[in-house]
C-alpha cells in the first residue's frame, strides 16, 4: 500500500511540475509579446484606391443602430463607385430591413428557424453576392452596431495592394464612458489591439479576426469557403484559413467603433458565449495546428494553437494555484518551483495593471479612460468563472443576441473623443 501511494505521489509531482512549466512558458510568452507590441514598424500608406469592396452587415433586430452605420459607410473617404453596401436582415421582427433599404443599402431578408446566428447569416449573404457576378476584390464585414473611421477602406486597400488576403482592423469603443463595464471592456480591447495584435503583426505571424472590422479577399473566401457556424465564427474562420496557409494580417489604423455591453451581466453573457466558442474551436483545430507547426516548422501555427489553448490555460492555472494554496498538503514541487506561484501571481497582477496603461498611452487613448484601470482587475479576474462556465457549456450552440438601444452617429463619436482628450 505504501509503494502504491508513493507511485501515485510521484505521478502527481510530475503532473504538477508539468503544469508549472506550461504556465511559466505561456506567461513569459505573452509578456514578451507585449514588449514586441510597444513598437510599430513602418508601413507604406500611399497606394491609389483600386480595390473594390462588398461591405456586408449581418443584422438581427437592429432598427436602433442600422441607419447611423449605413450613413457612416456612405460617407467613407473612398471612391463611392468602388464599394457597395449589403445588409442581411436575419430573422428580423422589427423595421431593420425597411430602414436599411431606405438608408441606401442593398437589403436581403433571411428567415431560418434552425440555422440561426451570425455565421449562417453571413454565409447566406455571401452566396447572394456571389450570384451577382460583380468584380469585387474583397468582402468587408461589420456588425450593425458599429461605426467606422473614414479612412477604413483606404487602409484595407493598402493592405490588399501589399498582397495581404485577410485583414483585421483596430477594434475601438463606441461607448467607453457609459459605465465602468464599458470602460474596462474597452481597455481590454485597447490592450489586445496594441500589445497582442500589433505584436503578432510585427513578428509576421498570423493575427486573429475579431468578428467585425474584417476584410477577406474575394478569391480566398471562394477558395476556402466560409463554413464558420460556431459561436465564435471569426476565430473559427481564422484557424480554418490558417490551415490553408492563409494568415490574417493587421491594420492598426483601420478603426471600427464597437458598442460594448452596459452592464456586468450583459458582459458576462457575451464573454461566456466567446468562451464556449473558443473551447469548441480549440477542440477541432488546436491539434491540427500543432501538427502543422511541427510538420512545417513555423511558429505561426504554434502561436495560433497557444491562442486557442487560453481557456485551458486559465483552468489549469486556477487548479494549480488552488492546490498550491492548500499548504497542509505535502509539497509536490521541487525547490526550483517553490516560489513560482507567488512570482507568477506578481507578474500577472503587474501585467494586468501596467501593460493596459502602456497600451492606452502608446495609442493616445484619452486620459479619461485611465480611470477604468481601477476596476480593470475585477473585470479580468471575472474571466475565471466565465471560462469555467464556457467549458462546461461548450456543446451548447444557441446564439445570444445583444440588444442595442442607443443611436450614436459618427460625428458624435469624433466630438466625444476630442472632449475626452482635453
Amino acid at each position: 500500500m505504501e509503494t502504491y501511494t508513493s507511485i501515485l505521489g510521484q505521478i502527481f509531482n510530475i503532473i504538477m511540475i508539468s503544469i508549472q512549466l506550461l504556465v511559466i512558458f505561456i506567461t513569459l510568452y505573452y509578456f514578451i509579446l507585449a514588449i514586441i507590441g510597444m513598437q510599430r514598424k513602418p508601413e507604406k500608406k500611399d497606394y491609389v484606391p483600386v480595390s473594390k469592396f462588398a461591405i456586408v452587415v449581418a443584422a438581427h433586430n437592429e432598427e436602433q443602430v442600422i441607419v447611423p452605420l449605413i450613413d457612416n459607410l456612405k460617407s467613407l473617404n473612398y471612391p463611392r463607385a468602388l464599394f457597395d453596401i449589403y445588409v442581411v436582415a436575419d430573422n428580423c421582427t422589427d423595421e431593420t430591413a425597411f430602414l436599411a433599404r431606405r438608408a441606401g443599402a442593398n437589403v436581403y431578408q433571411r428567415y431560418n428557424d434552425t440555422k440561426r446566428g451570425k455565421g449562417y447569416a453571413l454565409e447566406w449573404l455571401f452566396a447572394k453576392v456571389y450570384a451577382l457576378n460583380k468584380d469585387y476584390d474583397a468582402f468587408v464585414i461589420f456588425d450593425a452596431d458599429n461605426l467606422v473611421k473614414d479612412n477604413f477602406l483606404l487602409e484595407m486597400n493598402n493592405k490588399l495592394c501589399e498582397g495581404e488576403k485577410i485583414i483585421q482592423g483596430y477594434i475601438d469603443s463606441k461607448n467607453p464612458y457609459d459605465t465602468w463595464v464599458t470602460n474596462t471592456f474597452s481597455i481590454a480591447f485597447w490592450y489586445m489591439n496594441r500589445l497582442i495584435q500589433l505584436a503578432r503583426f510585427n513578428l509576421g505571424i498570423s493575427n486573429t479576426l475579431a468578428g467585425t472590422g474584417m476584410c477577406i479577399s474575394y478569391d480566398v473566401l471562394k477558395k476556402v469557403g466560409w463554413g464558420a457556424h460556431s459561436l465564435t465564427e471569426d476565430l473559427e474562420f481564422t484557424m480554418k484559413a490558417l490551415l490553408y496557409d492563409v494568415k490574417t494580417s493587421w491594420a492598426h489604423d483601420a478603426v471600427v467603433y464597437d458598442e460594448k455591453p452596459l452592464t456586468f451581466m450583459q458582459s458576462c453573457r457575451q464573454r461566456k458565449r466567446w468562451a464556449q466558442g473558443q473551447v469548441d474551436v480549440a477542440g477541432r483545430y488546436l491539434i491540427l495546428l500543432l501538427e502543422k507547426g511541427f510538420r512545417e516548422r513555423k511558429w505561426m501555427f504554434f502561436d495560433a494553437a497557444i491562442h486557442l489553448f487560453q481557456p485551458f490555460f486559465t483552468i489549469l492555472g486556477t487548479f494549480f494555484l488552488l492546490i498550491h494554496g492548500l499548504s497542509f498538503l505535502h509539497p509536490y514541487y521541487t525547490n526550483l518551483f517553490y516560489y513560482f506561484p507567488w512570482i507568477s501571481w506578481q507578474i500577472v497582477s503587474g501585467a494586468i495593471m501596467v501593460f493596459p496603461a502602456i497600451a492606452l498611452f502608446l495609442d493616445r487613448v484619452p486620459w479619461r479612460a485611465y480611470w477604468g484601470l481601477i476596476l480593470y482587475p475585477v473585470f479580468m479576474y471575472s474571466w475565471i468563472p466565465i471560462i469555467f462556465a464556457g467549458f462546461l457549456h461548450r456543446n451548447r450552440k444557441e446564439w445570444s443576441h445583444t440588444r442595442h438601444t442607443r443611436s450614436i452617429s459618427y460625428k458624435e463619436i469624433i466630438t466625444e473623443e476630442k472632449v475626452a482628450s482635453k
